[in-house]
């Protein structure tokens, strides 16, 4: 949710709002005593080689410049040839001091020790002054260079340098969170990675995650990637004057841990940066269901009539959310005992597990500092609260007032938060949810910089407020499909080393990285808070929510050992996709926000290794519109995560309420739950081997330079093409089809790419354009259903799109969709040679069977009489040794 308070600013009602660009950003290099310019940089010496190995130390070539730090004297340099596509390029200090990532946030990948003959990158090394090259081995194109212009390394207790060149005009991606264009701007563009509560998603902006990771992709000369490992807030600066196009790395501490790998495709980057960072998580089938949220349902009624209104409707809702609403003055693991009582809580819950739906609840993870809280008292108890250097429990201001920050470090933490969550939670006593939303984990704090005092802002801003609601008895309607308690007139109860360098200045470092919150400490935890492990906010403090949404998972493991949890988190760090899941934040109704949605599920489902993602549909500040909120009803349903949420001061925006969007959304969740396999299965291929369930053109036509810069088409699946209407009030769209053979999805009409831009004309609200590609089999259900427990009843049907060559292919894999050690009911490739259908693979004796094959005509393309598929009725049970002849 958007944090709308100013540090002694009061607001009764709601929280008062600032304006995103409110807050000015840090000015770079501020309190420097030297010029960049003098520092001396690093000599080599004690070099010694294996065969998978190179070590080194580097020591200071002069007088030390101290630009924003103290220079650190003497280095070592690792170079590991860790597999034949990945090398790992590590720098830090001598005596080990630095802080360096622990390995319980992100374990470091395996290291086959491979020779360097074998390898497919190269490292050259200069002495004096130190540099270094990494190169592609058989066409020895430079990827990785620190020799040019400005790059000699420097390398400070609070401030590390590392520039690389880059080719002219290059093509470089990722680096997230941001909301900038997917292809990554390469004049005067600085990405800054510190984690921070964002409203509006502003552009040119860090925003909620921190990603250091990027694409490079060449076209013809390959694609490659670049992690640096580290989690210290930093400005990664991109530029292009006339001395050679660079990228920069300006951290405000930490090491260089460098991981480089080949590549050459980009499907083959994404896979190897996912053996770094680990494979994402198998989500829960039911999490491919439409879900619905706002903040602002006043109570229980609220949010049963919200359920109703969707099956009255006719429009599928698989999950129903509750925003902090439902708690006692906003304080996590307690319900309001009038609008949200425990007993109507349940009953809630009841209804949508008797109709096969689910219920998830937000929680925060600030807890509200009360005597009588018991949560509190068991977590002070526990020692579970991050401290100030007095050994006091540090304060902070947030949704109920004055709060302590769990320390997620400590060895206690994870043992009390899975009991706070197992006793509010329990499926007997409690709300039996069934998976947990973690907001505000930047962490954000109302305090907009250290000078506040949180006492003083709680109780001048009434934080928290009143309800604005009184309780009601009832809503005067009857809810269908709901219990006695929820209908007029109803009865109602009444009751490890490498901390980091000693004597920093953890509040204000000499280097300004582009926060737009300003200083680092403001609207944060404070940088100079320790954690139960001696590191400090200031190197911690961008995985501080990753941690959070790692102990939830971890506590709903407890809670249901057998079953995958599911986790939506706001903040995310490297890695975190191998856990958790995560929407875009706070954004706003607004049609740049609705095409900036695509972008961002590209960079973190492709890229950074986040598949289960989305945006707010229709947009959560500002009241969205009637048009704009179908075409997001729309575009919304292809990506992987789909949730329509708002903000409690915008007006409501459930589908239900406009006809237009009502058609829309049947529409498009009628075609999601039918492909619900197909995309199911796109998960599960890339929680095995990386290959993203999501992608840019670009990965499939890698050579194709017009695709490099499309951010408003994507790959759902590898086989389905999407090309939603860009802009309000247009009923058309111009859309590019790659030198290929594609298939419009809703009519089987065959489309020949030629590497060149189409306009696509009377598009309605209720249209999207969708295209398979050629050479594809999609299997998907036969009917839809209201849930997707109707969904996985039905029977399949299997659409054959010949490619060029007339083949084609296409995989199923369908498990129980929520066991946590899986037991695939079905894992099955699909081929196609033109006139035999083979599957094979896993195929017990199911009683899953095929209800209908198409075989879709490519000559359709050039004659419109020509008849446009061949459609065989059966039913053929998918069992062993299934084949199927036109």
């Amino acid at each position: 949710m958007l944090v709308r308070l100013l540090c002694l600013v009061a607001s009764a009602a709601t929280a008062a709002i600032a304006s995103p660009l409110a807050h000015p950003r840090a000015v770079v290099e501020r309190g420097s005593t030297s010029s960049t310019d003098s520092c001396p940089g690093y000599n080599v010496s004690n070099i010694v080689k294996t065969d998978s190995s190179l070590t080194a130390d580097l020591k200071l070539a002069g007088p030390a410049c101290n630009a924003y730090g103290k220079d650190i004297d003497a280095l070592k340099l690792l170079v590991e040839y860790q597999t034949e596509d990945r090398l790992h390029i590590k720098i830090s200090d001598a005596a080990g001091q630095v802080y360096q990532v622990q390995e319980s946030v992100l374990p470091r990948p395996d290291n086959d020790a491979v020779g360097a003959s074998g390898a497919a990158l190269e490292f050259d090394l200069t002495e004096k002054p130190f540099s270094f090259k990494v190169k592609r081995k058989d066409s020895g194109k430079i990827l990785f260079d620190t020799s040019g212009p400005g790059g000699t390394l420097i390398f400070e207790s609070q401030y590390v340098r590392l520039r690389t060149q880059l080719p002219q005009n290059p093509s470089l991606y990722g680096l997230g969170e941001h909301s900038d264009s997917f292809q990554l701007e390469t004049h005067s563009y600085t990405r800054t990675l510190w984690n921070a509560e964002s409203p509006f998603i502003p552009n040119h902006s860090n925003l909620y995650g921190s990603h250091p990771m990027y694409f490079d992709h060449r076209g013809g000369n390959g694609t490659h990637g670049v992690f640096l490992l580290n989690s210290n807030g930093m400005d990664i600066k991109i530029d292009n004057p006339s001395s050679g196009t660079f990228l920069e790395y300006n951290t405000l501490g930490g090491v260089i841990d460098l991981y480089i790998v080949a590549g050459p495709d980009p499907v083959d980057v994404s896979k190897q940066y996912a053996e770094i960072v680990g494979l994402p998580a198998m989500q829960p089938y039911w999490t491919f269901g439409f879900h619905q949220c706002k903040y602002g349902y006043n109570d229980t009624l609220d949010v049963a009539e919200v359920v109703a209104n969707y099956s009255t409707a006719g429009i599928p809702l698989e999950v129903m959310w509750t925003d902090i609403n439902y708690m006692d003055k906003r304080q996590d693991f307690t319900t309001d005992p009038e609008r949200f009582k425990l007993s109507m809580m349940r009953e809630l819950v009841d209804v949508l597990h008797s109709r096969n739906q689910r219920y998830v609840l937000i929680i925060d993870p600030g807890i509200h500092v009360a005597s009588n809280l018991s949560s509190y008292k068991r977590g002070v108890d526990q020692d579970v609260f991050l401290k100030t250097a007095n050994d006091a429990l540090y304060h902070a201001v947030a949704w109920p007032g004055v709060i302590a920050y769990p320390d997620w470090l400590a060895p206690t933490t994870e043992e009390w938060w899975t009991g706070e969550l197992g006793h509010a939670f329990d499926p007997k006593t409690g709300i039996d949810i069934d998976g947990v939303w973690i907001d505000m984990n930047e962490a954000s704090n109302f305090c907009g910089d250290v000078k506040c005092v949180p006492e003083v802002l709680a109780q001048q801003d009434n934080i928290p407020p009143e309800p604005a609601q009184a309780p009601r008895n009832d809503t005067g309607r009857r809810i269908p499909g709901f219990p006695q308690d929820f209908q007029p007139h109803s009865k109602r109860d009444s009751g490890d080393g490498m901390k980091g360098i000693a004597g920093r200045n953890l509040l204000n470092p000499s280097y300004g990285i582009h926060n737009h919150q300003g200083d680092i400490s403001n609207r944060a935890i404070w940088t100079n808070i320790s954690n139960y492990d001696g590191t400090a906010q200031y190197d911690t403090h961008n995985f501080y929510g990753t941690m959070s949404a790692y102990t939830t998972r971890a506590a709903m493991l407890a809670r249901r050992p057998t079953k995958r949890p599911f986790v939506l988190t706001r903040s995310t760090f490297s890695g975190a996709g191998r856990q958790v899941a995560h929407w875009f934040g706070d954004n706003a109704s607004l049609w740049d926000h609705y095409r900036t949605s695509i972008q961002q599920m590209l960079t973190f489902a492709s890229l950074h290794q986040m598949p289960m993602v989305g945006s707010d549909v229709c947009g959560f500040n500002l009241d969205t519109t009637e048009d704009l909120c179908a075409r997001w009803a729309m575009l919304g349903a292809f990506q992987p995560f789909y949730r329509n949420h708002a903000d409690i001061t915008a007006a409501k925006q459930e589908f239900y309420l406009w006809p237009i969007v009502t058609k829309a959304a049947k529409k498009a969740i009628d075609v999601r739950y039918k492909l619900a396999d197909y995309i199911y299965t796109a998960l599960y291929r890339q929680t095995q081997n990386g290959t993203p369930l999501v992608s840019p053109l670009f990965f499939a036509y890698p050579n194709d330079t017009n695709t490099f810069a499309i951010q408003t088409q994507w790959l759902y699946g590898p086989s389905l093409l999407v090309s939603p209407v860009m802009d309000q009030n247009s009923t058309s769209v111009s859309i590019y089809l790659p030198d290929d053979i594609w298939y419009d999805y809703w009519t089987g009409k065959a489309v020949r790419g030629h590497g060149k831009s189409v306009t696509l004309n009377n598009l309605a609200l209720t249209d999207i354009p969708l295209h398979i590609k050629g050479g594809s089999i999609i299997v998907q259900r036969a009917f839809s259903a209201m849930t997707l427990d109707e969904v996985r009843k039905q029977d399949f049907n299997i659409t054959i799109a010949p490619g060029l060559d007339g083949t084609a292919h296409g995989s199923l894999y369908v498990d129980d969709g929520e066991s946590l050690v899986q037991d695939p009911l079905l894992d099955l490739e699909f081929d196609w040679d033109g006139e035999n259908l083979v599957g094979s693979g896993y195929l017990p004796s199911a009683e899953m069977q095929v209800m209908n094959v198409q075989i879709l005509d490519p000559e359709s393309a050039s004659s419109a009489g020509h008849k446009r598929a061949v459609s065989v009725d059966g039913p053929w049970k998918l069992s062993e040794g299934f084949k199927w002849s036109l």
